[in-house]
């Protein structure tokens, strides 16, 4: 049975399942209902899609990304996003990028393969952007059913992370999700939840070089 984790809460991933040799980590969300008025109804047209984006950074021991490759692109970098979906380790990689949120389940998708994870690697922060949010006036209040979720090689959810709209995330535009965590042999998956105004990779990426 899946864990609905809170903010800060911890789940060791190791102990939770056998099928450790490959994690899903699934993002989710719908577009929340707008109520407009009648000439908004009539002249403003279709509202426009929130794409939102998931991000790995992955995390030496000094807590550091360390390698940014090309960093004008971050292209062979230890950040895994929609323009750098496959890491170079072949062990963690982006399946998509869904650009409205529409269908039901998962919209995008990391997959991370904990057990062959090289042992350079000792925490992977995972996070969500609005693209393009700040131009487009687009926040996290616009969304609605947001999740991450931990999904191990047997399709078993293992943990479940639910953003609801809040004063925190009412008017922002990224938010860092969660982290996996190694802990010796172990590895432990750790709901964050902060939100942040930006919405740009690599503010984010500045806490973390």
């Amino acid at each position: 049975m899946a864990v609905n984790l809170k903010k800060g809460e911890k789940l060791s991933l190791s102990k939770s399942t056998s099928s450790l040799s490959k994690i899903t980590i699934g993002l989710g969300w719908d577009i929340a209902p707008r109520k407009v008025g009648f000439l908004q109804k009539l002249f403003g047209g279709a509202p426009e899609d929130y794409d939102l984006d998931a991000v790995a950074f992955l995390l030496g021991a000094n807590g550091k990304v360390n390698n940014l490759g090309d960093r004008s692109t971050l292209k062979g970098s230890d950040v895994v996003f929609f323009n750098h979906m496959h890491h170079p380790s072949g062990k963690i990689w982006l399946t998509g990028d869904n650009r409205t949120g529409a269908g039901e389940g998962d919209d995008e998708q990391i997959i991370v393969n904990l057990a062959e994870m090289p042992a350079q690697y000792e925490k992977i922060a995972i996070a969500v952007f609005i693209y393009q949010g700040r131009s487009k006036a687009q926040t996290f209040s616009g969304v609605q059913n947001a999740f991450v979720r931990a999904v191990d090689a047997g399709n078993v959810e293992l943990a479940r992370f639910s953003l609801s709209a809040s004063p925190e995330t009412a008017d922002k535009c990224s938010l860092l999700f969660a982290e996996i965590v190694r802990n010796g042999s172990e590895w432990e998956f750790q709901a964050n939840g902060q939100a942040y105004s930006s919405d740009n990779i690599i503010d984010l990426l500045q806490r973390y070089i």
